[in-house]
C-alpha cells in the first residue's frame, strides 16, 4: 500500500516553509501536508503560476510532496456564531477585513473556495480543514435548546458548505472535514447528521483524527469502519487521558500540559490512541492516502517529538499482506 507518512505544518508554521522542509525531509518523511497561514500557503495567489510553481520547486529540492493542504484557521470562520477577537488572533487580515461577523463568514467561505483552486493547481487532491458552527455554544444544552434551533444548525452548515463544495467539485478536489469539537460535526452522531445535511456529496468527507475521539471516550476504530467510504485524511496525533476525579473532561479553562487537565494532546505513541488496532482497521477499510503527523505536545520539543512519531507510525503502520496466512496451507498450486 505503501501510504505516504507527512508531516503537518500547522504546528512549524512560525518557521519558513524551507527550514520545516529541510527538518522534514532530513527525519525522513514523505511529504507534508501544508498548512495555510505562515509563509507556508497564500491561497490567495492560486492563480500566480509563479507562485504554485515555486512551492512545488521548493518541495522538489528536498524530496517531499505535498500530500494536502489545510485551511482549519479561515475554514473556522465559515460557520462560527459568535465571530470575535478569537478569530481576529487567527485569521488572515482581508479575511478579518472590518471585523463584521456576516462579512467575516462570506470572506472565509471565499478563501476556502480558493484553497480548493490552489489544490487543484499543486495537483492535490484533498483538502483538510474546519466548519465552523453556529450551534457548537448550545452544547451544554443549558439553557435548554429548542430541537429547532439546532436543526437550524445544520441548515445554516449545508446553506453555507454547498456553494463552496460547488467549487471544489469543479475544481476535482475533496473536502476532508476534521472532526472536532467545536465543530459541527465533533463526535460519532454528529458526524452523521453533517453528512446527511449535506446530503452525502461524495466531495465532502472526513478527516480521522483519533485525538479528538479518546477525550469524549469514543471509540475510534469503529469510527473507521463506519465511515470507511467517507475517510479522505489521517492525522496522527494523540491524547492523554488524566481523568482522576479532580480533573474534569472538559479542562478547566486550563492551559495545554497543567497537571490539573482532565487531558491533553501527546506525541504519537505516548497517549491512549489504540494505534495498531487503528492501523489495522484503515488497512481493512482500504485506506491509501497519507498518515499525516500532527505534532502537538506541550511537554515535549518538537524537533524531538517529531522525528520520533515519524518513527512510530513507520514501525505501526505496516502494510496489509498480498494473502491470508493460511493460504500456504493448500497442497494446490
Amino acid at each position: 500500500m505503501a501510504r505516504p507518512i507527512s508531516l503537518f505544518t500547522g504546528q512549524w508554521a512560525d518557521l519558513p516553509l524551507e527550514e520545516v522542509a529541510k527538518l522534514a525531509s532530513e527525519w525522513g518523511y514523505d511529504g507534508l501536508e501544508l498548512a495555510c497561514w505562515g509563509d507556508h500557503m497564500d491561497v490567495s495567489r492560486w492563480d500566480d503560476a509563479e507562485y504554485v510553481q515555486g512551492r512545488l520547486d521548493l518541495m522538489e529540492r528536498h524530496g517531499l510532496k505535498i500530500v494536502a493542504i489545510s485551511n482549519h484557521l479561515t475554514s473556522q470562520a465559515v460557520c462560527d456564531d459568535p465571530i470575535d477577537r478569537r478569530h481576529e488572533e487567527i485569521l488572515p487580515p482581508q479575511v478579518w477585513g472590518d471585523g463584521d461577523p456576516e462579512g467575516v463568514r462570506q470572506r472565509a467561505a471565499e478563501a476556502v473556495k480558493d484553497t480548493a483552486r490552489m489544490a487543484s493547481r499543486l495537483g492535490v487532491s484533498t483538502v483538510v480543514g474546519f466548519s465552523g458552527s453556529s450551534i457548537w455554544k448550545t452544547v451544554a444544552m443549558f439553557p435548554p435548546v429548542p430541537a429547532d434551533m439546532v436543526e437550524d444548525g445544520y441548515k445554516d452548515f449545508a446553506d453555507r458548505w454547498n456553494p463552496i463544495m460547488d467549487v471544489f467539485e469543479s475544481e476535482g478536489v475533496r473536502y476532508a472535514l476534521e472532526v472536532h469539537p467545536s465543530e459541527i460535526a465533533y463526535d460519532y452522531w454528529t458526524a452523521k447528521k453533517t453528512l446527511e445535511a449535506i446530503g452525502h456529496r461524495e466531495s465532502f468527507g472526513l478527516n480521522w483524527d483519533p485525538s479528538h475521539m479518546v477525550w469524549q471516550d469514543l471509540d475510534p476504530v469503529s469510527f473507521l469502519w463506519d465511515f470507511q467510504d467517507r475517510i479522505y485524511h489521517v492525522h496522527c496525533k494523540d491524547t492523554k487521558r488524566r481523568l482522576n476525579g479532580r480533573n474534569g473532561r472538559l479542562s478547566s479553562h486550563l492551559a495545554w500540559a497543567d497537571p490539573r487537565r482532565g487531558w491533553d494532546f501527546i506525541s504519537t505513541g505516548h497517549g491512549d490512541v489504540p494505534w495498531e488496532d487503528s492501523f489495522r482497521m484503515l488497512n481493512a477499510i482500504g485506506y491509501e492516502g497519507p498518515l499525516s503527523v500532527e505534532w502537538e505536545d506541550a511537554g515535549m520539543d518538537r524537533l524531538v517529538g517529531a522525528p520520533e512519531a515519524l518513527e512510530f507510525v513507520r514501525r505501526y503502520a505496516f502494510d496489509a499482506p498480498d494473502a491470508a496466512f493460511d493460504a500456504a496451507f493448500s497442497s494446490k498450486d
